[in-house]
């Protein structure tokens, strides 16, 4: 009987290196083609290898939170022939993301307002104006190679306990008893929430998306708040932590933008309460039920139409030609806090999305990113990057440019304050808009255009017309 050896593999952009993060099996484990045996931290993502082999695990060469190499054998499978899947083939070009079912639409994180965040909730950095994104009930990319796990495989428990991912998804025994509708269970199956342990806010005692999004945001937060007491020892007075995956490619490449990229910011202060009036009546909008709409919608699509008017701050410098390549489209990022640190997805093509299918896109991103799935590929691309601060209650901040692109958008808290209007002093809601350019590309004049416009759309939405 042969043993087949499985090498670390690249699963895209280029990967060099990646954290072993959990074992999915253990020695004596017979294993099928595509059975998940492991959790791999890229630096931009979590993903979970499947096995091109099919046998009884003889080895595991590599331990939890090892580092290694593309091309390092992480274990071995004895097994009378290998599978057909070349496991040197790497996975992202063989992943291919599974067509979202229509019915089952993403719900955008309320970010109504900022004003006050409650405690324990997630900060999801993505330019989102009002409460910290809780997971929404959106389309998880069904892969067929390296990624998220595709319908037919399964996930074996780690070494010496049961997989946390298979107990969570465990319906718990109470689930059957309390009202939800199928979605919802199901968005609490993907987050892991116990149904009976979730306060319901609907009619008739019906548990919402949104209490099960605010269950999986407080208990995760919990998480992040601080470290496990075992991680401070008494009498400790530091601790290192490693700086590895997510957080060192993020210093990276801030430090490269930071020190390439002449950086100039501009503030504006907007009235916002017609945006709020605009979110609160689409929320009503039958063609909306379903998909949560926030400020950030009206903020993505303002960002979309200034960039047409000003096309420098949707542009990348390109150093060995010495042009400045202006894109015909818009790739919008989404800054995304995480528990693994910062992350920039982004939503391709997002000038040519209507309202709704641009609503339901920010659900997706940020459910995907919130999970820890998010792909390299989701992350490559970048024109343009949205990022929020206001979810910290602050009032704006002074981005640094996401590496590639030319302009970031920062958004802070949107909160009531006093503002005159026509001379009398009335209470409005009121945010502060701030844009970082790269002054090689844009100009001031240019900056100072384009934040104008996206700030003319947030204080009047039929200003779009116009721009």
């Amino acid at each position: 009987m042969a043993e087949s050896e499985f090498k670390l593999p690249d699963v895209g952009e280029g990967l060099t290196e990646a954290e072993l993060v959990t074992w999915m099996v253990k020695v004596g484990d017979t294993i099928k083609v595509n059975d998940i045996i492991c959790e791999i931290e890229t630096a931009k993502s979590l993903v979970e290898l499947p096995s091109p082999y099919a046998g009884t695990v003889t080895r595991l060469m590599v331990s939890e939170g090892e580092t290694v190499a593309v091309g390092t054998p992480i274990i071995a499978v004895s097994s009378g022939a290998a599978a057909a899947v070349d496991a040197d083939a790497g996975g992202a070009g063989a992943a291919t993301a599974a067509t979202a079912d229509a019915g089952s639409a993403a719900e955008v994180v309320d970010e109504e307002s900022t004003v006050e965040r409650p405690p324990g909730d997630i900060a999801v950095e993505p330019g989102m104006i009002g409460s910290p994104a809780p997971l929404a009930d959106g389309v998880t990319p069904t892969l067929v190679g390296y990624g998220p796990r595709t319908a037919g495989t399964t996930r074996r428990p780690r070494r010496g306990a049961a997989s946390a991912a298979t107990e969570a998804a465990a319906p718990a025994s109470g689930d059957a008893r309390v009202l939800a509708k199928p979605p919802v269970r199901k968005l609490a199956k993907d987050l892991g929430v116990d149904l009976a342990a979730v306060v319901p806010t609907g009619p008739d005692g019906t548990i919402t998306r949104d209490d099960v999004q605010a269950k999986a945001a407080g208990g995760v937060a919990a998480e992040e708040e601080s470290p496990p007491a075992a991680a401070v020892q008494p009498g400790e007075r530091e601790t290192r932590v490693a700086v590895k995956g997510v957080r060192k490619m993020t210093a990276q490449a801030m430090v490269a933008s930071a020190f390439t990229a002449p950086h100039v910011t501009e503030w504006i202060t907007v009235d916002a309460t017609r945006s709020m009036k605009l979110v609160a009546r689409l929320r009503r909008d039958r063609a909306y039920q379903g998909v949560k709409v926030s400020p950030l919608l009206l903020v993505a699509r303002a960002v979309c139409l200034a960039a047409r008017r000003t096309p420098e701050v949707n542009a990348s410098w390109d150093e060995a030609a010495q042009e400045i390549v202006l894109k015909h489209y818009v790739n919008l990022g989404i800054a995304a806090a995480t528990p693994r640190g910062l992350i920039v997805p982004s939503i391709k093509d997002a000038d040519s999305l209507s309202a709704l299918d641009l609503a339901k896109a920010l659900a997706d991103l940020t459910a995907v990113a919130r999970s820890g799935k998010t792909q390299p590929a989701d992350m490559a691309g970048g024109t343009f990057t949205i990022t929020n601060v206001g979810v910290f209650g602050v009032d704006s901040g002074t981005p640094i440019l996401n590496p590639g692109e030319s302009a970031i958008l920062a958004v802070g808290a949107i909160r009531q304050q006093p503002w005159v209007v026509r001379g009398k002093i009335k209470v409005r809601w009121i945010t502060t808009l701030a844009v970082s350019f790269d002054h090689r590309i844009v100009d001031g004049e240019q900056g100072s255009r384009f934040l104008s416009d996206v700030a003319r759309i947030i204080e009047d939405p039929s200003n779009a017309i116009l721009v």
